[in-house]
C-alpha cells in the first residue's frame, strides 16, 4: 500500500518541479528581458557593467541548472543530479557575491529600478532576498539526503529571487511599479506548493511551512527595515 500510494506522487513530482522550474525561469526572464536579455532591442538605461554582465550571467547559468536538476530527478539520473549539484552550490556562492556587489554598486549609483522606491530603501530588497535564498538553499543542501524535503526547499529557495523580477514587470509591462505587489505574486510559488502538497499528501509538507513562512514574512519584514532610520544610515554609511 506504500509503494502504491508513493508512486502516484512520484509521476506527478516528474511534471510539477520542472514545470515550476519553467515557469519561475520565464517569469525571470521576461522581468530582466528590457535591461539584460534583450538590451540591445529596448536600449533601456543603464549601460551594463562588467559587473552586471557577470552577474546576469552567472544568475541565468544558476536558472538554467535548476531547470536541468529538477529534468534529471524527473528522468531518474540522479547520479548526474548529485554531479550538478555540486557545480550548483558553487554557483549559488557566486551568486550571493556577485548579488551582494551589485546592490552596493547600485546603491552607491544612486539608483533603484523601482521609480517609487529610493535607492536606499531598494538596497534592503536585493540584500534581504539574496539572503532568504541562501538560507532555504542551505536548508536544501542540510537534506540533501532526504528527497522531499531537499525538493522543497529548492524550489522554495528560487521564488526569493522572483521579486525583483516581479517588480520589473509591474513597472514595464503594466507602468504599476509597487513592490509590495510584487512580494505578493512571489509569495503564490508558496501558494502553488502548499496546493501540490495538499493534492499529492493530503497535508502541507513541513519544508513547505517552514521555508513557506520565511518567504512570506521576509517581504513586510524588509520593507519595514528598509524604511527605518537605521537602515537608511547603514546605507548611506556604504555610499
Amino acid at each position: 500500500m506504500a509503494i502504491a500510494e508513493r508512486m502516484p506522487r512520484v509521476r506527478t513530482d516528474s511534471v510539477f518541479y520542472p514545470v515550476m522550474a519553467v515557469a519561475m525561469t520565464l517569469v525571470i526572464f521576461a522581468g530582466f528581458a528590457p535591461s539584460f536579455y534583450m538590451k540591445s532591442v529596448y536600449n533601456a538605461p543603464p549601460e551594463l557593467s562588467t559587473l552586471m554582465i557577470v552577474h546576469g550571467a552567472v544568475f541565468t547559468t544558476w536558472m538554467a541548472i535548476f531547470i536541468a536538476q529538477t529534468t534529471l530527478v524527473a528522468g531518474n539520473r540522479r547520479d548526474l543530479h548529485r554531479t550538478l549539484g555540486l557545480v550548483g552550490f558553487f554557483v549559488a556562492g557566486l551568486m550571493l557575491i556577485l548579488g551582494m556587489m551589485l546592490a552596493v554598486d547600485a546603491l552607491r549609483r544612486g539608483f533603484s529600478p523601482i521609480a517609487n522606491v529610493p535607492p536606499a530603501v531598494f538596497f534592503v530588497i536585493p540584500t534581504g532576498n539574496i539572503l532568504v535564498f541562501i538560507g532555504i538553499l542551505a536548508l536544501g543542501w542540510i537534506n540533501r539526503a532526504r528527497a522531499d524535503y531537499h525538493k522543497h526547499y529548492m524550489l522554495l529557495a528560487n521564488a526569493a529571487l522572483l521579486v525583483p523580477a516581479l517588480a520589473r514587470i509591474l513597472q514595464h509591462g503594466f507602468n504599476a511599479p509597487n513592490i509590495v505587489v510584487a512580494f505578493a505574486l512571489s509569495d503564490l510559488v508558496v501558494v502553488a506548493v502548499a496546493i501540490y502538497d495538499f493534492a499529492t499528501r493530503g497535508k502541507l509538507h513541513p519544508a513547505t511551512i517552514w521555508a513557506g513562512l520565511a518567504l512570506i514574512a521576509s517581504g513586510p519584514a524588509l520593507l519595514m527595515i528598509g524604511g527605518s532610520q537605521a537602515w537608511h544610515s547603514f546605507a548611506m554609511s556604504l555610499t
